[in-house]
């Protein structure tokens, strides 16, 4: 795959898809795009020549934005699979923000190469979605992470 086609960062409400990481209405932002690949989740992204710490390698900061984002859109994803969805079969998807965020750098990340972040459901309490996300540069593992996603609490919402 090097392209997720059905993303569910399409699906967001309009109000809710400004995220700087994976908001489809921030023309400034990353618009990163999460899907499924058979039983897991994937978001593709070629980081750009601005996102580098050091020449020839990303900058960190970029990377922990796509784990953060890979892993909340993974929730939304999990919850509406397990509401018998697929990204495309409702245009309101569900919104999850982040409870918590841990990124283990594990080598360099080379510029100059698409990232695929891989996400795995871990488990699901309550309002609450756990996702282990790797992510790979070509086929080397970089980084790994755990997002805990939370279900966007009405307050957040007009």
């Amino acid at each position: 795959m090097d392209q997720v086609t059905h993303a569910i960062q399409d699906y967001y409400p309009e109000d809710f898809a400004h995220c700087f990481g994976c908001g489809r209405m921030n023309e400034q932002g990353h618009q990163f795009r999460t899907g499924w690949d058979g039983d897991k989740t994937v978001t593709i992204y070629s980081p750009k020549e601005k996102h580098k710490a050091i020449p020839g390698f990303v900058y960190g900061g970029l990377i922990a934005s796509l784990v953060d984002c890979h892993g909340t859109g993974s929730a939304a994803l999990v919850k509406h699979r397990d509401n018998g969805l697929e990204p495309e079969d409702a245009e309101d998807a569900p919104r999850f923000v982040t409870g918590s965020l841990a990124v283990k750098y594990l080598k360099p990340t080379p510029q100059g190469v698409p990232l695929r972040a891989v996400g795995t459901h871990e488990k699901t309490e309550g309002k609450k979605i756990t996702i282990k996300v790797d992510v790979y540069a070509e086929d080397a593992l970089v980084v790994t992470g755990e997002v805990t996603a939370v279900e966007m609490p009405d307050t957040f919402k007009k």
